[in-house]
Formats: structure tokens, sequence, C-alpha cells
């Protein structure tokens, strides 16, 4: 038996059956009485869900004929080659950005996170995991480390109100970037932090940073794999 809430299995029982194409665009979907009898809940806890998946523009409702299936809306974008900064690109698209911070202190680097920045075991790192949002769906889950020498003042920032790349932008000024991205069988605390349905893939951009020659920032970006997309352009000189 799950333990999330009810409203949300329903959820990830309607984005299955979307996801799946067993309901594809312009499909009316179970109506409230029924999946309120089929999951032995109240038809409250039904309309949230519903109501949930129509702000994250997955359904429509339409007086007096249902609720529909709706076209995919477009998916957010990121380039590649470049770090742009999440709530810019949310706002880009005319949705409203805000964050939650779900962990933010100080750790002793292990093996692992001393190979991801590379500095000393044992060494202080600044270690943050924050969830960011359009509107009222989740967008990105940012796992951050940062080395302590070059942002001595990154845990004293209000990460609900500015981002970590636009705190280490303004004081480790970029001199280079490293990217790997990959499609990822999300872990419990990544699925349900992004509230990924069941079957849905998860994009990991692995990305570290430079300012100058230091090593700055080591970052794990996780995304819904049908709400987000990276692209990049490069220009080649002609001969």
């Amino acid at each position: 038996m799950s333990s999330s809430p009810l409203y949300t299995q329903i959820k990830h029982y309607i984005l299955d059956k979307i996801n799946s194409g067993h309901w594809p665009v312009g499909h009316r979907i179970s109506t409230e009485l029924e999946l309120t009898e089929q999951f032995n809940v109240s038809r409250m806890t039904v309309n949230k869900a519903i109501r949930d998946l129509v702000s994250e523009g997955k359904l429509q409702r339409r007086p007096r004929l249902g609720t529909f299936v709706c076209v995919p809306e477009e998916k957010a974008e990121s380039p590649l080659l470049d770090i742009r900064n999440i709530a810019d690109e949310v706002l880009s698209r005319g949705k409203q950005y805000h964050s939650k911070v779900l962990q933010q202190r100080a750790i002793v680097a292990d093996e692992n996170v001393a190979i991801k920045l590379g500095i000393m075991v044992g060494s202080n790192v600044f270690y943050s995991e924050i969830l960011h949002y359009a509107n009222d769906t989740p967008l990105q889950l940012e796992i951050r480390w940062v080395n302590s020498r070059y942002a001595p003042n990154y845990l004293e920032q209000d990460f609900s109100q500015i981002t970590p790349n636009q705190y280490l932008s303004a004081n480790c000024p970029l001199s280079a970037i490293e990217h790997t991205v990959e499609a990822i069988v999300p872990d419990s605390h990544i699925k349900a932090s992004l509230e990924l349905s069941s079957n849905e893939p998860c994009l990991l951009l692995n990305r570290r940073t430079w300012s100058e020659d230091k090593l700055v920032s080591s970052a794990l970006l996780y995304h819904p794999g049908s709400k987000y997309k990276l692209t990049s352009k490069v220009l080649l000189n002609e001969k």
C-alpha cells in the first residue's frame, strides 16, 4: 500500500494512463464519481487531484461535458552549453517561479564528494538541496556541493529568495563548465520530490563549474523527463 497522499495516488494513476497512451489527447477521463468509487475516497480528494492536473496543463475541464486530456504543453528548455538561472527560465515562459529549500548545511567531504570537487577527504563543504517550481509544479531538484574556501558565505544566503546560480555567478565569476547528461531511473526521494508518475523518466544534468582555475561547485540537477529538455547550438568557423 502506498504511503503517499491519496490525491497523489490518483494523480499518478491518471498520469500513468496519459503517459502510456491509454488516455490520448482529447480523451474524456473517468468521472469524479467513477474515480471516487474506484479508489474508495471522498469526492473532495478526487477533485484535488484533478484540479492539480488542470493547473499543470495535463487536463482541461469542459462544463457539462467532462474532463479531457490536453495537448502536452511545451517543455521547459535550457541551453546545454550555457548556464542559465532556473528562475529566469521559468519567468521567461510566463510562469511564476518559487523554490523550497530542503537542506542547507555544512558537511565533511567523503571520498565521493572529494572526487566531485577535487579536494581532500575530510575537507569542509557546503551542501544544499533545493526544489525549483514553475507555478506549483516541481521542475528541478538541485543537489549541490560547494567548496567552502571559494564561497564562504554560501550558507548565509536565503535560497528561497535567490538561487545558488545567482549567488555563485555574482561571487565566483564563471570561467569553465563541465556537463554530462543522462536519463535515469529516479529513486524514491527524487520521484517524490518531483511528483513523478511511476513510469515517468527523469533527466539528470551533472554539472561542475570553475572560477578561474578553481573548481567551485558540483551539482546534480534532476528534471521530470516529460516537462524538460536541453538544447545546444555550436557555431563552427567556416573555412
